[in-house]
Order: C-alpha cells, then sequence, then structure tokens
C-alpha cells in the first residue's frame, strides 16, 4: 500500500510543477546562505587562529561551505527538472533521471541536517582548542623579540580588551608564568634576583598582569601589580574588594562568543533544511505523479502521486535485499553441489582429431 498517496489533476500537477520551480530558486539562494554562513564563520576562526590549537574545528565551516555550493547546483537543476515537468512531452526526457536526482537531493537534505548537528557538537573542540591556543600565546607573551613570536603579545592585548578577559582561566594564569621579558629586567637589582633564585625554573614571576586586564570602567586607577598584597596599596583588600581588571578568563569569553554565532547559524541551518525536506516531498509527488499519468497513458487524466510505493517496512525489507544481493554477486559458492559455472569446465580439444560433425539430412 502506497504511503501518502494523493490524487491529482491536470491542473494541480501543472500549478504543483510551477510552485515547486519558484521554490528551487528560492532553494538557490538558500544555498548561497549556507555558503555565506560557512564561510563567515571559517574567517571568525581564523581571525583568533594564533590563540586556537590545530584540529577539527574547521569541518563545520569546510561542511556550510560545501554543502551550500552542492545546494545551489541541485536545486538550480531542479529548478530545470519542475518547469518541464508542466508538460508531459518533455518529462519524458526527465523519466530516467528524476529518481536518482531524488535519491542525491535525500542524500544531500541529511547533509545539512548533519551541517546543523556539528553547530551543536562542536563546542567541546572548540574549548579544547582555546584552551590549548591560549595557553601557548600566554607562555610566549614576553618573546617580543623573538621571530614567529612576537605578535603574540599584540595579539593577547587586543584580545584582552576587546572581550574584557584576562588570562586563560582567569587573572591568576598571569602569576604562574613570567609574561615580562627578560631584555626589561634589572638584573643588577636585588629584588629581581632573589624573585629569579625563589623559583626552580628560574622564571621571574610576579603577582601582576598585563595592562590590558584593567578595566577601565573602575572608579579607581588600575592595579595591575601586587594584586594580593594589601599593604602595597591605600585603602584595598584583594579579599573583599572587587578588583578593577577583568575576572573572567578569555577561554570562556571566547566560547561563549563562538558558541552564541553557532547556535544561530545551527538554528538557520536547520529551517534550511526543513524548507529543503519541504521541497524535496513535493518533488517526489511531482514525479510519481507524472510517472502514473505516462502509464495510464491518457495526459489530461488524473493520477495518484505518493511519497513510498509500498510501506515503510515492505520498502526498507525490499533495499536491504537489494544490498545483500549486491554483496553476493562478487562472491563464489563453495557449497557442495554449488559449483562456478567457470569452474570445471570440459577443455576443446583443438587438435587434429577435432573434426567438426555435420549433421546428417532428415530421412525422407
Amino acid at each position: 500500500m502506497a504511503v501518502l498517496k494523493v490524487k491529482f489533476t491536470k491542473t494541480k500537477r501543472d500549478k504543483l510543477a510551477q510552485i515547486l520551480w519558484i521554490l528551487n530558486w528560492v532553494s538557490v539562494v538558500s544555498g548561497i546562505i549556507l555558503f555565506s554562513l560557512g564561510l563567515f564563520l571559517k574567517i571568525e576562526i581564523k581571525k583568533r587562529n594564533e590563540v586556537m590549537a590545530k584540529g577539527d574545528i574547521n569541518s563545520v565551516p569546510n561542511m556550510l561551505i560545501s554543502v551550500g555550493v552542492i545546494a545551489c547546483i541541485i536545486n538550480f537543476l531542479g529548478g530545470k527538472i519542475c518547469y518541464d515537468c508542466s508538460d508531459a512531452n518533455k518529462f519524458s526526457r526527465w523519466k530516467l533521471v528524476m529518481l536518482p536526482y531524488i535519491v542525491c537531493t535525500f542524500c544531500f537534505t541529511f547533509c545539512i541536517l548533519v551541517g546543523a548537528l556539528m553547530c551543536y557538537t562542536m563546542k567541546n573542540e572548540l574549548e579544547e582548542s582555546l584552551y590549548l591556543g591560549l595557553r601557548d600565546a600566554i607562555k610566549f607573551y614576553k618573546d617580543t623579540d623573538i621571530p614567529g613570536r612576537c605578535f603574540l603579545k599584540k595579539t593577547v592585548d587586543l584580545l584582552q580588551i576587546g572581550f574584557h578577559c584576562c588570562g586563560n582561566n582567569g587573572f591568576r594564569d598571569w602569576f604562574e608564568i613570567q609574561w615580562v621579558s627578560a631584555r626589561y629586567l634589572n638584573m643588577a637589582s636585588k629584588e629581581v634576583q632573589d624573585r629569579l633564585k625563589s623559583n626552580v625554573d628560574g622564571k621571574f614571576l610576579v603577582d601582576g598582569v598585563p595592562f590590558s586586564c584593567c578595566n577601565p570602567s573602575s572608579p579607581r586607577p588600575c592595579i595591575q601589580y601586587q594584586l594580593t598584597n594589601n599593604s602595597a596599596h591605600y585603602n584595598y583588600d584583594f579579599l573583599t574588594e572587587e578588583l578593577n581588571i577583568w575576572v573572567k578568563g578569555c577561554r570562556e569569553a571566547l566560547l561563549d562568543y563562538y558558541t552564541t554565532i553557532m547556535r544561530s547559524i545551527g538554528i538557520a541551518t536547520l529551517l534550511i533544511w526543513l524548507f529543503e525536506l519541504s521541497v524535496l516531498i513535493g518533488v517526489r509527488y511531482l514525479q510519481t505523479a507524472m510517472k502514473n499519468v505516462l502509464l495510464l497513458g491518457d495526459l489530461e487524466g488524473e493520477s495518484d502521486g505518493w511519497l513510498l510505493e509500498n510501506s515503510f517496512v515492505e520498502t526498507a525489507k525490499y533495499n536491504i535485499s537489494i544490498i545483500k544481493n549486491l554483496g553476493k554477486a562478487n562472491q563464489i559458492s563453495t557449497v557442495s553441489g554449488m559449483n562456478d559455472p567457470n569452474i570445471n569446465v570440459q577443455n576443446t580439444d583443438c587438435g587434429k582429431n577435432n573434426v567438426t560433425t555435420k549433421s546428417l539430412p532428415a530421412a525422407r
């Protein structure tokens, strides 16, 4: 029994073909939107590439870009097919192409759904990439005179100012590394020597942060050095007073930023998927209705259209049997009594004794 069978008249078939022709051109625009969203996300990731570790974070934008290009091609072809389907004579040219086209469009529509879901599952990979990338960027913050790293100080400072953040997980990350370059340290100073000797790795560690961690909205001047020393500042209590530096870590700030972008892109992609799915269903109805018209031979009469010719269970069993038979097609049976016809074939003697036997005339 056919699934969701609908009866179409000649007028309904023509109207369906015209509507699908318009919707396919709208789908071309949706493909351009998908391409643009993927390109936008790729550019946004590229902007902070210096503070991200290499990984699979570009898989989502690459997926959206690829799907967008394919959408433009498939829907352009679909528009041409639907336009010709308004005429039964022209439909005969696309008769053998329609079903493969629908199958390819179904696979492509599934890829759109996968791209939308990837926007929501990318958070863990992005968080790990930001954690490793920011850790290395902060570690090499002081290397302003080393090729390949000299740009990291500017990158981190602009990042902390722009996203109102400090450090990787928080401002205390700066306490654990030497972020002041050795060229700016007075090695003759006893305080500097004591700090270098007090650390096992010989690093100059201070309870301070770079200037880019300062919050300009704070009413008092920025306290960026000796943050944990209450006696070093007037009317200051480290434990009770709200610090006038950014408290949020840059990993959290960037993760929130990209999560918002990907959530918006995911919603837009899901809407496009629903639209593409509705167009695909319409094309399937048009294909089955036009096919049945040609089988009936009455181009002006009514015809049935459906999504599946048989039930879901029967269709699934039929497709599984086809796949199984394809798998068995190249196998050689080893069961007793089931010999390959190409094996144990008697050899033909091509010698002199091989004489072609002529048929004797029938006795009269």
